[in-house]
């Protein structure tokens, strides 16, 4: 598929939406992470931008990695994939304006690490949930990962059961625990409305875009120290050879 036919970027007011399109799992290989940064950069550029949400069509948010395409590939190039991910990180990170994951279906591992990256989350009430699958499937946990978990998870106990039970969490769960900002009620398209409105609300206060993303690196220092040399800020500051 075609990297552009991967995700839409639409600008609604001072809000620009990116979702991830089609009825499928969302899984994170190569080309969707790459049509994911290329959005971000987007966004990035757009004048007068005071927002970004994230959501995406069909009953998943994301899926996490897409293990079926790492399967036909040889061993070296998942690092690759994980890398790519882990710059798609730094790039939310460093962005300079407040960003809200609309999860609109499933979350499972770096999808739910995905939807975590974000300030705030809105998440669908009647369908979906939280998932770190890497315990039940066996695979191991990525640095940043457990950092991100450790400072978006704030309930210990909860985190164990998330990160070494397979804990399977409800947007009811995920909201009375704090992880999550808002449990929607609806559809998909309800979902996204309420997490515009979210993002609308904080456009609207007219902060310093740079001085919100410099803000966010101090408050998650530990997640950003593991992620910023791999991301579009890095790459731009990495003088040429």
């Amino acid at each position: 598929m075609d990297n552009r036919n991967m995700c839409t970027v639409e600008k609604r007011g001072r809000v620009h939406l990116i979702t991830l399109t089609g009825a499928g799992e969302h899984r994170l290989g190569p080309s969707l992470i790459s049509a994911l940064r290329s959005a971000v950069a987007t966004v990035r550029a757009s004048p007068g931008a005071g927002a970004l949400v994230l959501a995406a069509e069909g009953k998943y948010f994301s899926n996490g990695f897409d293990q079926a395409w790492a399967s036909t590939v040889p061993p070296h190039l998942h690092a690759s994939m994980r890398g790519a991910f882990r710059a798609l990180v730094a790039d939310l990170l460093a962005l300079p304006m407040p960003t809200v994951a609309a999860v609109t279906g499933h979350a499972a591992a770096a999808g739910c690490a995905l939807a975590l990256a974000h300030d705030s989350v809105v998440m669908r009430a009647s369908r979906g949930f939280l998932y770190m699958s890497e315990v039940d499937v066996g695979l191991k946990f990525a640095d940043y990962f457990a950092e991100l978990l450790r400072q978006k998870v704030p309930d210990g106990a909860a985190r164990r059961d998330m990160v070494l039970g397979g804990n399977k969490m409800t947007a009811a769960e995920a909201l009375r625990l704090g992880i999550v900002d808002a449990a929607a009620d609806g559809g998909v398209e309800d979902v996204v409305t309420a997490g515009v409105a979210a993002a609308e609300g904080l456009a609207a206060r007219g902060w310093d875009g740079e001085v919100v993303a410099e803000i966010r690196k101090a408050m998650w220092p530990a997640v950003w120290g593991k992620v910023k040399d791999h991301g579009a800020e890095a790459a731009v500051a990495r003088p040429r050879l």
